[in-house]
């Protein structure tokens, strides 16, 4: 029986199958339904029957994954998570370039309605873990380019704030599985309240995706591994061209800016295939934090909503303490935790504060840390001695999240790799969250 908790079920010749994600499905078939919330299903080996609570039959909404079932396979890598950070170009170019036609976003065979972007006043961006650090990334871009406000909150803490929301409110949800108990939760009080809802999802017929006023799927297809990497950068791309086309109908952009922007975005996955390209320089990069307790990444604005992530990804595959900081607030206490030879990783991508991360990073080498400085091709270092620079691909700034992500990732899994850790499933996580 359901209750709250995800289940998908599935009849085939072999026998009947349930499970909490289709993904476990897929070594057995492509078909399957969701079962509802508190209904019961009656699995034999020769059928599988689905009642309502009082014993009426209901007849189950079949749905179909179009995924190939190799994807969910290490197809040759040692490590699911390599495997799905060498995945995101293909997976990029499948989420974005169906959208996209003569130029502009296009979300007419996705059903969305250039009415969900009218008479909005104020966005609100709710997930989980790394679905929320893509929401800040996406944040900054509205706010910058729409000129409205937008908050971006933890589901888990969403219904217990008494948000306000009304009809003028965009709720977004981003979840990779659409099944997160939280997100899920968050969802359903915004459309108790009345706000106009949108779900970024990956997995067709997720709850999630079936209660929301609209949906918009990413293409990355199965992601095994519990550190999300292709879900992150496929949520990001929707997000980009959800903005665009949001811009275009509030009148943000003119022609010249739209197609700056959605150039910019056609562009991501070239440029990640650029990064992954050069693994090899990421590794020996990697070599150096091996022995570390503790690291620490820096940047500002858009920067330090991609380093959030990258934190993230580093202390749930390899166990070192990582936290990101807004590098402005070095002075006001982070820095009592530098000390000689600690690992520090400085994202600059972002030419109108340069001076300022520069400024920032000189602060802690010359408290003996060592400095990983990931840095936008094109931006003058000054000449400074860092530890090891790696140069990113030039991209518009708004678009620098794309390679930044890839390379921080690199990071991470090379860090796990290499300390002989289970990169694919970190101690005391689970890749779907289904509990509060």
């Amino acid at each position: 029986m359901r209750n709250a908790s995800p289940l998908v079920a599935s009849h085939t010749e072999d026998g009947s199958f349930i499970a909490s994600d289709m993904v476990a499905l897929l070594k057995y078939t492509k078909d399957y339904f969701v079962v509802p919330e508190e209904h019961i299903v009656v699995m034999k080996a020769d059928s599988i029957t689905l009642y309502t609570m009082d014993g009426g039959v209901e007849e189950p909404k079949m749905l179909h994954v179009d995924w190939d079932t190799t994807a969910a396979q290490k197809g040759g890598y040692d490590f699911f998570m390599q495997k799905e950070i060498y995945d995101q170009p293909e997976a990029l170019h499948n989420t974005i370039m169906p959208r996209i036609h003569n130029g502009h976003a296009d979300f007419s065979a996705d059903n969305i309605s250039d009415d969900i972007f009218k008479g909005v006043n104020r966005v609100i961006v709710t997930a989980c873990g790394t679905a929320w650090h893509a929401g800040l990334v996406g944040r900054h871009l509205i706010e910058a380019m729409i000129r409205i406000p937008v908050t971006v909150e933890l589901a888990s803490e969403f219904r217990y704030m008494n948000p306000i929301l009304d009809e003028h409110t965009l709720v977004v949800v981003i979840t990779q599985s659409g099944e997160t108990a939280d997100s899920l939760a968050a969802l359903r009080l915004a459309n108790e309240r009345g706000a106009k809802t949108i779900s970024i999802v990956n997995v067709k017929g997720s709850s999630i995706a079936r209660e929301s006023d609209y949906v918009l799927y990413t293409h990355a297809g199965p992601e095994i591994a519990v550190a999300s990497t292709k879900a992150y950068t496929t949520q990001m791309a929707a997000l980009f061209a959800l903005i665009g086309r949001m811009a275009v109908v509030r009148g943000a952009f003119n022609e010249e800016q739209e197609k700056a922007f959605v150039d910019a975005l056609m562009q991501a996955p070239d440029a990640i295939q650029q990064v992954l390209d050069r693994k090899e320089e990421m590794h020996h990069i990697a070599r150096g934090l091996l022995e570390a307790k503790d690291a620490f990444m820096l940047g500002r604005g858009l920067d330090y909503a991609i380093l959030l992530e990258g934190a993230l990804k580093l202390k749930e595959v390899s166990y070192i303490h990582t936290e990101a900081y807004a590098s402005g607030e070095l002075k006001h206490g982070t820095i009592a935790l530098i000390t000689e030879k600690t690992p520090v990783v400085a994202l600059v991508t972002q030419e109108r504060v340069r001076d300022k991360e520069l400024s920032n990073i000189r602060e802690v080498q010359s408290r003996g840390a060592s400095v990983v400085v990931l840095v936008k091709d094109g931006i003058d270092l000054a000449d400074a001695d860092y530890t090891h620079v790696f140069t990113l691909p030039a991209m518009d700034d708004v678009a620098m999240a794309f390679p930044a992500s890839a390379a921080l990732q690199l990071l991470a899994y090379y860090v796990s790799m290499d300390r002989g850790l289970d990169v694919d499933k970190p101690r005391n996580l689970a890749k779907v969250v289904t509990v509060e």
